[in-house]
């Protein structure tokens, strides 16, 4: 039988639950960030709030949970486009609170959506712009979470050289490749929903160690498709398989992806679209793929 663990306030707009599992960040429509831990013990199944407190002037629209090995932290990204980076810290043999220590955004472009993932070397946050902009920027110093450098950016198309005006990105989804360790280098999906088709269609970034750049490696989309706003995509864990899987939803459906690890000799990873789940009747949105 379900049991309740809490009663979220009025006017809530997003949740996340840290990487294990134990704490619970809510961001509300009038900027207020709350964060619940579980009871001690654990096996009492509840939560209780630890944090409460308006960090932003606008809605928060999306909450994500930096990796636990650069602390307990959490990115609230606003309606109007702005990322805040809030850590929790202790001050002066103080009980521990939660602290601002970077924002990131302007008033030229939104942030549409932020991620975090972990390099070989690094913690790296890669940003969607609502001018159709991919933005990687990277911790300097894995100690002191307010130390970012930008690293790249480009726009979300596999030629190098696209012809097309100002774009217009209404939102955008972003997911990292989980695998964590070992020799691979970092890879990401990116799509957009936005006016300009190029953009669209999720495709797989991967860090060409070599020359210092991202590169796409995959697109993940049937040719007649390209073009599809995108709503949201998800990339699974791996555990053995020899290809990964990709979950991508379109006003189509939510389609499945294989995506093989064997790059061809132009260095493009092969991709083939294994399912389609149609019939839904609204926009389709995804918070996780498993295994």
């Amino acid at each position: 039988m379900a049991k309740e663990l809490l009663t979220l306030d009025n006017g809530t707009t997003c949740t996340s639950w840290n990487y294990s599992g134990t704490r619970l960040a809510a961001g509300s429509v009038d900027g207020t960030l709350s964060i619940f831990d579980s009871r001690d013990p654990p096996s009492s199944s509840s939560l209780h709030s630890t944090f409460k407190s308006r960090v932003l002037e606008g809605n928060i629209v999306k909450i994500v949970w930096i990796p636990p090995e650069y602390g307990d932290a959490v990115a609230c990204i606003s309606a109007d486009g702005i990322v805040s980076l809030w850590e929790e810290v202790a001050e002066d043999s103080q009980s521990l609170q939660w602290k601002m220590c970077k924002s990131f955004g302007n008033s030229s472009s939104k942030v549409l959506d932020a991620q975090f993932g972990i390099s070989l070397t690094s913690l790296k946050m890669v940003a969607a712009y609502s001018d159709g902009n991919v933005r990687v920027f990277e911790l300097s110093d894995p100690l002191e979470l307010r130390n970012w450098q930008l690293q790249a950016e480009f726009q979300n198309v596999i030629e190098s050289v696209s012809s097309f005006g100002k774009a217009s990105c209404l939102s955008a989804s972003i997911s990292w490749n989980p695998q964590k360790g070992g020799s691979q280098e970092s890879s990401f999906l990116v799509g957009f929903n936005s006016n300009t088709s190029e953009l669209n269609s999720s495709k797989v970034w991967e860090f060409d160690q070599a020359h210092q750049r991202w590169l796409p490696v995959a697109e993940l989309a049937l040719p007649e498709e390209k073009g599809d706003q995108l709503y949201a995509v998800a990339w699974a864990p791996n555990i053995g398989r020899p290809y990964e899987i990709i979950a991508v939803a379109t006003h189509k459906g939510l389609a499945i992806w294989h995506l093989g690890l064997n790059p061809d000799h132009d260095g493009r990873l092969p991709v083939e679209r294994v399912a389609l789940l149609s019939g839904h009747e609204g926009m389709v949105l995804l918070t996780g793929v498993y295994r």
